[in-house]
């Protein structure tokens, strides 16, 4: 039996399409959201902080150097010692390896028509239990606003010096010519829920 007040929570939740959805038993909805709002913060920081000590020390170029090796590390880092699954996506993404999952892209699209609509990226999220393959699986997305820093290397007007970097790292690249508070991509996080999760 469906427990009344997870649904009504969850349905606050949903960001997505409702034909995702299919509601656990016993899962805190709420409970889980937190968690992985926690994890998502997390995680931004870290890279923040990564990010903005190479800025300093080495410019753009080393900054990239965070992106490709140290972004990466940090989202594994968390993943292994939480037990959900965290990573970063965009629908313009640098990271080929990095591309949206179909649930991905339809909560993205559905950020993007609100935005347009006047919301801001950084208010943005979504929560909700899937299915996938007959395993229920808890979906978290946050959408990462653009700060002026990250226009240095995703804006309209990249340094040719950078644009060399960007394509000798990346040769399939589409993350550049965004604005600032442009949504730049979000952060995704899963969690398997009863029989069968870690």
């Amino acid at each position: 039996m469906f427990k009344s007040a997870i649904v009504a929570a969850s349905l606050l939740l949903v960001g997505a399409s409702a034909a995702y959805v299919a509601f656990a038993d016993d899962a805190d909805v709420p409970a889980l959201s937190a968690e992985a709002a926690g994890l998502a913060k997390d995680y931004a920081q870290q890279l923040k902080v990564a990010l903005g000590g190479a800025m300093d020390s080495s410019g753009p170029l080393g900054a990239l150097g965070v992106c490709h090796d140290a972004a990466p590390a940090i989202a594994k880092a968390i993943s292994s010692r939480s037990g959900w699954s965290v990573a970063r996506t965009s629908l313009k993404p640098r990271n080929a390896a990095s591309a949206p999952d179909d649930y991905e892209r339809k909560v993205m699209e559905d950020f993007e028509a609100r935005i347009a609509k006047g919301e801001k990226a950084a208010d943005l999220t979504s929560a909700e239990i899937v299915d996938d393959h007959g395993v229920e699986v808890f979906r978290f997305i946050k959408a990462i606003p653009t700060a002026a820093p990250c226009l240095t290397c995703h804006g309209g007007d990249v340094k040719a010096e950078v644009k060399a970097k960007i394509a000798e790292l990346y040769p399939n690249d589409q993350a550049l010519g965004f604005k600032l508070d442009d949504m730049r991509g979000v952060f995704t996080l899963q969690k398997r829920l009863g029989a069968g999760s870690p």
